[in-house]
């Protein structure tokens, strides 16, 4: 069963600015690589988002903690909305 979870994530962008949009893709794509579909990304204190076996967001925590870009990592599972319409994928400028 596919759970949906957000995500915070919290990149040590100091002295590589102009590097921050390869950061998230390449961040987004360790996400989808693991099995993750990732619905929205919003820079800031928005929202990040993913459908997840409960197991990939042990495997994506574990990966990330080693990772020193990343900073601080937060995952909270949300509650099921059946009558939820789909969101669409934003990508983050």
């Amino acid at each position: 069963m596919n759970r949906h979870y957000e995500a915070l994530i919290v990149l040590n962008t100091q002295a590589k600015e102009d590097n921050v949009k390869e950061m998230i893709e390449r961040l987004e794509s360790e996400f989808e690589k693991e099995g993750a579909k990732v619905e929205q990304v919003q820079k800031m204190d928005k929202r990040h988002f993913s459908y997840a076996d409960p197991q990939l967001i042990v495997r994506l925590r574990t990966k990330f903690k080693l990772d020193p870009d990343v900073y601080r990592q937060h995952y909270q599972r949300l509650e099921e909305n059946k009558e939820k319409a789909p969101k669409k994928v934003a990508k983050s400028k």
